[in-house]
């Protein structure tokens, strides 16, 4: 037993020797190829081995021929496990460097294709996250592009619109200096509805600044929807009886929800001005609401004839207006905007579909704590 622990300790000591020297190894070359380290790995388990056997004969507990016989089998061994150990490195490396060339395929459309060699698990994890990667920056570049094509959009309808009614206050004021006005009285209520026109596009600027730098202020308060919906048809009412357009609300669940009453009666006013505007006359704007699994459903419902199907992903996009949408009655482009900023800030989401004859606008808030 005595002689059984000092061969174990002897044993020990020379692998534990080599092994510290490989480490020294390993740690100079640790910026080489993965190809020299797997080899220095397999160089220090066999030389670790000889170290120990060496360390045992020389403790004189084996004999020379059996010395011999063991320092053998180990170069043996050292000849197998080099060589191994090589082609291992040289194929972890060849499958390394086909991902590296696989990197380089990301390019402005964030596309990546992935090699089609069999890799290491880890390789091949490296490359799953490498294309789920390229698949978010290719979604990120089209939502920047989709972006910038809005503002480009915005600015040109903004040029547009704040140019007539500038040119028109400039006209009347003019005449109003010249004293050639007709009718002084007109032509003040006339700038006075212009410059309250422009007064609410600058308002709905600042409104969408504030939605797109995550800066807009809620102060959520517990409501009832059928108030909520109420105060909002009694705004609407005026503009709806000036355009013929009758307005429905009977269908509404006094349901409570947990929002900015605030700002969500901007949501449902500009949801129904642009159904308003946008039904012909003798036609109906209805609003409804009821819960549903993913909280409460707010709907306007319109008799506009429908919106293309292949404008529908647009329609809450910062500055579109649609193709016969293009005379400054329209607005700027902003009010479906700004009601899918607010109601994202409620957690919630605004959608549109059509429906026969009219398309139909729905919020959907999650339901305020029982």
């Amino acid at each position: 037993m005595h002689d059984t622990l000092l061969i174990a300790l002897y044993a020990f000591a020379g692998a534990a020797t080599t092994g510290l020297l490989g480490a020294g190894v390993l740690r100079l070359i640790r910026r080489r190829s993965l190809t020299a380290s797997l080899t220095v790995v397999a160089a220090v388990a066999v030389l670790a081995m000889l170290a120990g056997t060496l360390a045992v004969a020389w403790a004189m507990f084996l004999s020379p021929h059996d010395l011999s016989v063991v320092t053998t089998v180990v170069a043996m061994a050292a000849v197998v496990s080099l060589a191994t150990a090589l082609l291992l490195g040289r194929w972890v490396v060849a499958r390394s460097r086909e991902l590296t060339a696989a990197a380089r395929t990301f390019g402005d459309d964030g596309g990546y294709a992935a090699p089609a060699g069999p890799a290491t698990a880890e390789l091949d994890a490296l490359s799953r996250e490498l294309a789920a990667t390229g698949d978010r920056l290719r979604r990120s570049r089209e939502r920047e592009r989709a972006l910038e094509t809005s503002r480009r959009e915005l600015v040109a309808w903004i040029s547009h619109d704040l140019r007539t009614p500038l040119a028109g206050l400039r006209a009347m004021s003019e005449a109003l200096e010249d004293g050639v006005a007709a009718d002084p009285d007109r032509y003040l209520k006339q700038i006075r509805t212009e410059v309250e026109r422009l007064d609410d596009m600058v308002g709905d600027l600042f409104e969408l600044s504030r939605i797109h730098a995550g800066t807009l202020p809620l102060t959520p308060a517990r409501i009832s929807l059928y108030d909520l919906v109420g105060d909002a048809l009694a705004g609407a009412d005026p503009l709806a009886r000036e355009h013929g357009v009758r307005l429905v609300g009977d269908a509404v669940a006094a349901v409570p929800v947990e929002v900015d009453g605030r700002e969500m009666s901007r949501v449902l006013g500009n949801l129904l001005v642009n159904a308003i505007r946008r039904t012909p006359a003798d036609g109906t704007v209805a609003v409804a609401a009821e819960p549903s699994p993913a909280g409460v459903v707010l709907s306007v419902t319109d008799g506009c004839g429908g919106i293309p199907e292949e404008d529908l992903p647009r329609v809450f996009d910062t500055g579109w207006r649609g193709s016969h949408a293009r005379t400054p009655p329209a607005g700027a482009g902003l009010g479906l905007a700004i009601v899918r900023g607010i109601v994202e800030a409620h957690r919630g989401q605004a959608t549109v579909r059509n429906i026969p004859g009219g398309c139909r606008f729905e919020v959907t808030l999650p339901l305020a704590d029982a």
